[in-house]
């Protein structure tokens, strides 16, 4: 593979000198700027080998270089030796960012490349701007890689279906109305909406052209004239085009985007998010438009879920959880009798959730890494790089399911032998950021950076830390990542609001030893009303027990205790009537262990 790499970095090479580039930059996504990708638009692991979900590689005429985050650090070290590309840690000191990196490698007169329909509006912009200061040009190229990659994967062609209402809980016609009413506060008159999460919830749409993500390659533009839908007929099925076209929705073709946008009327005010909209659509917007910069309308209306949403979304949990208290008794029960690695473990949380009613599938490849692996914080694993599983240390699994009636996503950490001082005293350090973050009571217009310190300060105590984020939005039955939320350390302007659901995993990572993730997701509610303002609060969405065996007791005070009591309490009584006598009383062993605890204080 390593060759191969190499073979297509020197192809693409040819390709920059027959442009006359010095350098050209592969962000990595999709023309609607997607995290997850079809198969057509994976271009970083094409060009790269780096199969990571997160990065963009800068290839130039004598160097190359590929950005990823600390989830993905190990990983990347490891998939990118033997290629000739250097990694760049992100924000990490002494890393520099890709600009630096190009005035450090570039001539005042280079041409860099890039897919203008592959990076945002600001992205381009940043990047453009402070090449610009070095004399560096920025240039439209188109997909270079296009020209190299013979055996390309086609764009996707599968059918959507429709999300009935049952699910959706708010019907298209309604949703559609409230966005028009939203772009009339911002000034605006049209949305363009690119991001597949927003279209698939605006129309109340699935599909499968991303796997894990129920979403379709499509792009939509909403106005209180018309409502357009470019998707491609064969994607369709007839009734369903029938319905959405009853229901006044004008379908176009998916490649028809540009032309409208041409032919847009002089009076048209586009509400343009620059974060979530490529810059080659930009560039097709009219210069007598005018271009209103603002978040997506559907993606600050679907990040609150509605009450029937939230409700949908506890069944879900109880689905899940079910799920995960099959899998953990399977294992208590097979491992050291028959042989188990990490790839069996991911194929048995699959196994276990597939049975579940409303199943459609994982929402994310699950995440297992027992000792030494657990400490890659986005491990993928396969059956030829799988650790055997042992009654030894700590196995890490992170995992979800998509149902019609929500996303999960969950981590748990437990441990398969008696644990040392040192592994127990990470583990409850960890519990408590989850159990901190999980009991916080805060105003109104908080964000999620002011949060983030909650899940950290008893690691941050003991000198140790994690790289990554503590919580992201989690979609309706759409992405296990979802904007525009965030709990972590770096700035995110977006407020915390009641009905945003989230995740809430803290960690600490120890390498080439363990890895340790506590996750839950979670759902932000009202809390009260005082003289100082309105207050909100979280409410733990996921029904999983937590293993006790190897928490320190010492180290957790009497609140979080009584939260962690009153948490497995909960889980028993959620749980108990959906499963058979055998698994009753497992589950009772499991959520018990809190009696223990209360013993020792």
């Amino acid at each position: 593979m390593k060759e191969i790499i190499r073979k297509r970095i020197s192809d693409l090479r040819s390709k920059m000198q027959e442009l006359s580039l010095d350098a050209y930059i592969v962000y990595g996504t999709d023309p609607h700027l997607s995290e997850y990708l079809p198969a057509h638009w994976q271009t970083r692991p094409f060009i790269s080998g780096f199969t990571g979900s997160a990065g963009m590689v800068i290839i130039s005429n004598e160097k190359a270089a590929l950005w990823t985050d600390s989830r993905y650090f190990l990983q990347a070290e490891e998939e990118l030796s033997g290629t000739g590309i250097e990694l760049v840690k992100m924000r990490t000191p002494g890393f520099p960012e890709p600009p630096e990196w190009l005035k450090t490698n570039m001539k005042a007169s280079a041409q860099v490349g890039t897919d203008e329909s592959c990076i945002s509006v600001s992205q381009f912009r940043i990047l453009q701007n402070s090449l610009k200061q070095s004399g560096i040009n920025l240039k439209k190229s188109g997909d270079l890689l296009n020209e190299i990659w013979t055996d390309r994967p086609p764009l996707p062609d599968s059918e959507i279906y429709e999300h009935e209402l049952l699910f959706a809980c708010t019907d298209r016609k309604t949703k559609i109305e409230t966005i028009c009413a939203e772009l009339e506060k911002s000034g605006a008159n049209l949305q363009i909406i690119t991001a597949l999460d927003d279209l698939a919830w605006t129309f109340n749409l699935r599909g499968n052209d991303v796997e894990c993500n129920p979403v379709f390659m499509a792009y939509a533009a909403i106005s209180i004239v018309e409502t357009v839908l470019f998707i491609e007929n064969i994607k369709l099925p007839s009734e369903l085009k029938t319905k959405l076209e009853t229901e006044g929705i004008h379908i176009k073709a998916y490649n028809d985007l540009p032309t409208y946008l041409k032919k847009l009327p002089e009076t048209t005010r586009i509400l343009l998010d620059p974060d979530r909209t490529n810059h080659a659509i930009r560039k097709n917007i009219p210069a007598s438009c005018e271009v209103i910069e603002g978040l997506s309308v559907p993606c600050k209306l679907k990040a609150i879920k509605s009450e029937d949403e939230i409700r949908n979304i506890r069944n879900a949990m109880k689905k899940d959880g079910v799920a995960m208290l099959e899998f953990l008794y399977w294992l208590k029960t097979n491992l050291g009798k028959i042989p188990v690695t990490e790839f069996t473990v991911a194929e048995k949380l699959i196994e276990f959730r597939s049975k579940q009613h409303e199943y459609k599938g994982i929402s994310f490849y699950p995440i297992v890494g027992y000792k030494e692996h657990g400490a890659i914080v986005h491990f993928h694993v396969t059956e030829e790089n799988a650790l055997p599983v042992e009654q030894n240390g700590f196995l890490l699994f992170d995992s979800g399911g998509q149902y019609l009636d929500g996303t999960t996503d969950i981590t748990r950490t437990i441990a398969l032998s008696e644990l040392t001082d040192q592994q127990k005293t990470d583990f409850t350090l960890v519990l408590k950021g989850m159990i901190s973050l999980s009991m916080a009571k805060f105003p109104v217009n908080t964000r999620g950076y002011h949060l983030d310190i909650l899940a950290r300060k008893d690691l941050w105590k003991h000198g140790l830390n994690y790289g990554h984020g503590t919580g992201h939005g989690v979609g309706y039955f759409l992405n296990v990542h979802e904007g525009p939320m965030s709990i972590r350390q770096e700035f995110n302007d977006r407020t915390i609001e009641a009905g945003m659901v989230l995740s809430n995993e803290p960690a600490f990572y120890r390498l080439g030893e363990y890895g340790i993730r506590t996750e839950n997701m979670i759902v932000c509610v009202k809390a009260e009303t005082t003289e100082f303002g309105d207050f909100l609060k979280f409410d733990t969405l996921t029904l999983c027990p937590i293993d006790t065996t190897a928490i320190d007791k010492s180290l957790l005070n009497l609140e979080e205790i009584n939260w962690l009591n009153g948490y497995h309490e909960r889980v028993f009584e959620e749980l108990e009537p959906l499963v058979n006598e055998e698994l009753k009383a497992y589950l009772k062993e499991l959520t018990a262990g809190h009696l223990r605890i209360r013993q020792s204080t």
